[in-house]
């Protein structure tokens, strides 16, 4: 069992682990499809949207001389470049913005909320998101999710998992690393918060993929908590 007594604040993965964006992307774009009289296949559009994800925050960590790049205008480059692949005709710049910004109305999964608004009763709680700010602040806004700061990527010019964002994130809270606690459905994202001194709680999301899924199915690193849903973590941590 970890000493979890100095915890003070938490910090959250949100894409996965607390929204479910690949049902939200797949069913919004499908009903926005048909008003719009637009075909296509939104299922393999959101796939291979997120699957162009981490090669394009690569990309910002290469080229730092170019300056860092929010992640709504880095998904907005690769969805130009999924419209010219799947050859999606008759979209407008306003169609494009709809497109892009549906990251910004992500559901949550059912037990985020509630388990949110538990932990809040005891900890500062806040998302620690490769999402923009105006992204993250959107998202909060339409998924009702009860932070009480948003923490980006964007704040430290960052991705993770560079040190420089869980360690920022520590700095911006005026905590030492074990103060804080990460929650994430993803054990990469643990296991380099771990390295970095903050502590560890992890959530399984074995749906987030869809069909697609490979990994994160179960904890597979030594993580201070491992719980069913937000709500077993709140149990662990006596909210």
């Amino acid at each position: 069992m970890s000493d979890l007594t100095a915890v003070k604040a938490l910090v959250f993965d949100v894409f996965g682990t607390v929204v479910d964006w690949r049902t939200s992307l797949i069913t919004d774009f499908m009903w926005w499809g048909r008003q719009r009289g637009i075909s296509a296949d939104w299922t393999a559009l959101v796939d291979g949207w997120r699957g162009m994800y981490m090669a394009s925050m690569d990309e910002v960590r290469k080229h730092p001389e170019r300056g860092y790049v929010m992640l709504d205008d880095l998904h907005r480059r690769s969805l130009d470049k999924l419209v010219a692949q799947f050859a999606i005709k008759g979209l407008t710049e306003a169609d494009l913005d709809y497109l892009t910004k549906g990251w910004h109305r992500l559901n949550p999964w059912p037990d985020s909320v509630a388990g949110l608004t538990r932990l809040k009763t005891k900890f500062v709680i806040s998302p620690l998101s490769n999402g923009n700010v105006a992204l993250l602040t959107n998202m909060a806004k339409f998924a009702g999710l009860p932070w009480d700061l948003i923490l980006s990527a964007e704040l430290f010019e960052h991705y993770k998992p560079d040190p420089e964002t869980y360690l920022g994130a520590a700095r911006l809270l005026c905590l030492k690393p074990d103060e804080v606690m990460i929650v994430a459905a993803h054990n990469g994202d643990l296991a380099a918060a771990q390295k970095n001194g903050l502590k560890t709680a992890f959530v399984a999301r074995p749906t987030e993929y869809g069909p697609l899924q490979k990994v994160d199915f179960e904890a597979t690193g030594n993580w201070d908590i491992v719980a069913k849903d937000f709500g077993g973590i709140a149990d662990r941590l006596g909210c």
